[in-house]
């Protein structure tokens, strides 16, 4: 993980160890685990056979988000000052689960690893596979500043049926309904990262 004294923001999964680095774009042997707690899914990823349920139509395979794992209950920091815009359930099977949306006004590298650019840019952030105890008491509006407890993982029993993790995406758009495709069709992804910019923006430079 990046330090604190060599990244901008706080980092948004704490990992206290070593880390994984998947590459989903192969099916993993059977019975492959992971050989530590903490693990990073790539953005900008074709991921053939992993999105088998209703939810993708068996054609939206490309992931456009971040994914960090960690053991269940891990708690998800903000990088930065923002506010609440959205709290929601995405409750079909393969979605996000408990689901937190944040938007902020604040300077970005203009690319991964780079300096912060002078101008300061709007963007929102989503947050899927979360507990819904550990974000039920957000309203929306309500304001938080670098380094805050936003959210902890969720179980398998409520996060869409994944191992624990937290997605996290970057949109240029506000998000409605309290969800974001963060797995699109092939021919999307240009459109995709476009809209959806590298997460690793936030996160620092995990790979």
């Amino acid at each position: 993980m990046p330090s604190a004294e060599g990244f901008f923001f706080h980092p948004t999964v704490v990992f206290d160890g070593p880390y994984w680095v998947h590459d989903f774009t192969q099916p993993s042997p059977d019975g492959w685990s992971s050989p530590y707690p903490f693990s990073v899914g790539r953005y900008d990823e074709r991921r053939p056979g992993m999105y088998t349920t209703e939810l993708f139509g068996g054609k939206r395979l490309h992931h456009v988000g971040l994914d960090l794992g960690a053991p269940v209950d891990a708690p998800v920091y903000a990088f930065a000052e923002g506010r609440i815009h959205d709290i929601a359930i995405n409750d079909e099977d393969g979605s996000y689960g408990p689901t937190l949306i944040t938007e902020h006004t604040v300077c970005l590298p203009a690319k991964v690893g780079g300096p912060l650019a002078k101008e300061t840019s709007t963007f929102w952030v989503l947050y899927g596979h979360l507990s819904w105890d550990s974000i039920s008491g957000w309203k929306k509006g309500d304001t938080f500043g670098r380094g805050d407890l936003l959210a902890r993982l969720g179980d398998e029993d409520e996060n869409g049926g994944w191992p624990p993790h937290v997605h996290v995406q970057l949109s240029v758009e506000a998000p409605t309904n309290g969800d974001l495709p963060g797995v699109v069709r092939p021919e999307d992804r240009k459109r995709a990262l476009e809209l959806y910019p590298d997460p690793r923006l936030i996160c620092g430079p995990l790979y």
